[in-house]
């Protein structure tokens, strides 16, 4: 295990990279003694190397009293610094991807938690089984590899690079409160969940109350913390499948962007009785051929419990439906009013038949042959 005095390369990172107001020299006067990790590069360049690579460790004493307001600033600085549209060495991207890694963990106070403890192995790797607990996290942590997402999410935008460069390239200060112009804010595209309802669900009408855990903005307007909701949805009898229910603004919250819609699409389970066809209900009753030939009385519970008693007096063939009125589901604009309810049959025949019962088969139902 990587002790948190050994591992939080990640702070580090934007604050020790030179050119960051004074870089190494900045970090050292911070905590007042040479700070190790700071290695040149394959390219010449000299900084941090992140993500795997050596100089990971020994940044935490140096900068961990930097506020997330101030992490929140660093990103800012770096990541319009070494942009690949403004950094055109060819370790820029590589670094670029690097800082937007190292605010995917930090501005999330769960992966940030893990790390100070566990280091980046635990991070990772995974919290060991032992300790790991009902932490989410122990799975390991994978960033996604979009450097441009953190960037866009975080200065919002459809083209949050351009608001902040002149067309000769230079950095343009917005004003106070965060991005300036056309298109500062976005809105996340929506969240589409599937919500599964029994029958009976449906027929009756129920509450289902869903938890979520979303990431929540903190007075600081920089930093987020991952909090749980619960939504609540009254399923009014007679919705069908494909019904949508929509919670405006209960996605993620984030600078500069307006928190996605969270959409819940209605879905049928499968019931052990009863197949749903819009305002109708199809059961499928297994019947001998004699039945089917002779009548019967089918008894069929409903989804509200009660017993049905029908009477079958036709002859059943293998196309026959028998339709029982106002037993199907509630109308969603009335639910006093109901489908019907459907029923097809499926008819046994005998696997065998001795010469007796032919003979009398054949003199009722074939008697011209006699």
């Amino acid at each position: 295990m990587v002790s948190r005095g050994q591992s939080t390369w990640i702070d580090g990172y934007w604050e020790g990279i030179p050119g960051c107001e004074g870089g190494q020299a900045l970090a050292q006067r911070s905590c007042g003694y040479p700070i190790p990790g700071i290695v040149p590069d394959p390219a010449g360049a000299t900084g941090i190397a992140v993500g795997g690579v050596p100089g990971m460790a020994g940044w935490d004493e140096a900068v961990s009293g930097h506020s997330p307001p101030c992490r929140a600033r660093s990103y800012r600085r770096l990541a319009l610094q070494y942009h690949p549209l403004k950094c055109r060495e060819p370790w820029g991207p590589s670094r670029f991807r690097q800082l937007a890694e190292a605010y995917d963990v930090l501005s999330d106070p769960m992966k940030k938690g893990i790390y100070d403890k566990f280091g980046e192995e635990g991070l990772k790797g995974g919290i060991p089984l032992e300790l790991a607990s009902d932490n989410p996290w122990s799975v390991g942590y994978v960033f996604h590899n979009n450097p441009e997402k953190v960037f866009k999410e975080f200065f919002g935008g459809d083209n949050p690079f351009a608001e902040f460069f002149a067309e000769d390239g230079s950095e343009v200060l917005p004003p106070f409160g965060g991005p300036r112009g056309r298109g500062a804010l976005r809105k996340d595209p929506p969240v589409i969940r599937d919500l599964y309802v029994s029958l009976e669900d449906l027929f009756h009408g129920c509450t289902k109350k869903i938890k979520i855990s979303r990431r929540v903005m903190n007075e600081d307007g920089q930093t987020s913390t991952i909090r749980d909701k619960i939504l609540t949805i009254d399923v009014q009898p007679g919705w069908k499948r494909g019904t949508r229910v929509t919670f405006e603004k209960e996605g993620d919250q984030g600078p500069n962007v307006i928190p996605a819609d969270i959409i819940f699409v209605v879905q049928e389970k499968l019931h052990a009785r009863f197949k749903r066809a819009d305002n109708n209900l199809i059961y499928v009753a297994s019947i001998p051929l004699g039945k089917a030939l002779t009548g019967c009385t089918l008894d069929v519970w409903t989804l509200d419990g009660r017993l049905l008693n029908i009477p079958i007096n036709d002859i059943v063939d293998p196309k026959y439906c028998k339709v029982v009125p106002g037993e199907g589901m509630p109308l969603l604009q009335d639910p006093q009013c109901k489908g019907d309810l459907l029923i097809y049959f499926d008819i046994s025949f005998p696997k065998t038949l001795s010469p007796e019962m032919k003979t009398v088969l054949k003199n009722v139902l074939l008697p011209e042959e006699r």
